[in-house]
C-alpha cells in the first residue's frame, strides 16, 4: 500500500475517510484482482457482475469512482454510466473494455466516462489512471505527510497546530490529542470509555464527565461560529464529521 509516514494510505477523499471504488465487470476472476489490488490501496471497495447490480451498489454505496465494463450481459456500460450519471452527476467512470476500435472509445468517452482502458490491461496502468481521475475531479486528495483532515479542520501533528478554514486554532496539550484521537477515527462513533483510555490512558473511575467537559472546550474552539464537526450520539459517544 502507498502510505505516508504515519501508515495512512496516501490518498484520501476530501473529508479524510478511505477512497469508495465500484468494479463492474461479469469476469469473476478480473474482478476479484482489481478489487484485491484496490482494498490494498486502502480503499473501499464494491462490485457488481451486471448493469442492473451496478446501478442499485451505486445508489448504497455512493462511489468515488467506478471501474466499468462496456459489455455486460444485461445493460451495456454506456447506459448503465447514464443511469449513474441521472444521480451522481460527478463520480468519476474509467471505462474497461475489450475493444480496440477507435469508434468504440470515443462513444464511451462522448457518452460521458472520464477515460478508457482496453483489456488486456497492467493494473498498474489502471490505478494509475484511477488516482489521476479522482485528483482532477476532487474526489481524493494527497495524504501530506502527518497532517490529519476533516473537511476545514486541518491538524499537523508534527508542528502540532490547527487550523480551521485556515484559521490557527489555539488548545491546550489535552485538548490537541483528544482532537487528534477524533481526526483520526473519522465519521466513527467513540464512546466516553474509549476516549478516557486513548487520551487519558487509565480508567477515571466512573469520572466520564471530564470527557464532556473537554468536548464542550473543543466547541467552543472549533465549531463555535461554524458548521458543526463534533457530534453526540446520545447514549453512545461522539463522533467527528463534517
Amino acid at each position: 500500500m502507498r502510505t505516508t509516514s504515519d501508515g495512512l494510505p496516501d490518498l484520501l477523499r476530501p473529508d479524510g475517510t478511505p477512497v469508495r471504488v465500484l468494479v463492474v465487470d461479469d469476469e469473476l476472476d478480473l474482478v476479484e484482482v482489481l478489487s484485491a489490488v484496490l482494498r490494498y490501496e486502502g480503499w473501499e471497495v464494491r462490485t457488481a457482475a451486471d448493469g442492473a447490480a451496478a446501478v442499485s451498489a451505486a445508489r448504497e454505496f455512493h462511489p468515488d469512482a467506478v471501474l466499468l465494463d462496456i459489455m455486460l450481459p444485461d445493460i451495456d456500460g454506456i447506459e448503465v454510466l447514464r443511469r449513474l450519471r441521472a444521480e451522481a452527476p460527478h463520480v468519476c467512470v474509467l471505462f474497461l473494455t475489450a475493444r480496440d476500435a477507435v469508434e468504440d472509445r470515443i462513444a464511451g468517452i462522448t457518452a460521458g466516462g472520464d477515460d478508457y482502458v482496453t483489456k488486456p490491461f497492467s493494473l498498474e496502468e489502471v490505478l494509475a489512471r484511477l488516482r489521476g481521475l479522482l485528483r482532477r475531479a476532487g474526489r481524493a486528495r494527497a495524504t501530506e505527510g502527518n497532517r490529519l483532515i476533516v473537511g476545514d479542520l486541518v491538524m499537523d501533528e508534527d508542528a502540532r497546530e490547527v487550523t480551521r478554514g485556515g484559521e490557527l486554532v489555539e488548545l491546550t496539550p489535552t485538548e490537541f490529542e483528544l482532537l487528534r484521537f477524533l481526526m483520526r477515527n473519522p465519521r466513527r462513533v467513540l464512546s466516553k470509555a474509549q476516549i478516557l483510555d486513548r487520551v487519558w490512558s487509565y480508567d477515571f473511575g466512573g469520572q466520564a464527565h471530564v470527557v464532556e467537559l473537554y468536548i464542550s472546550y473543543l466547541r467552543k474552539k472549533i465549531d463555535a461560529g461554524r458548521s458543526s464537526l463534533i457530534h453526540t450520539v446520545r447514549g453512545v459517544g461522539y463522533v467527528l464529521k463534517p
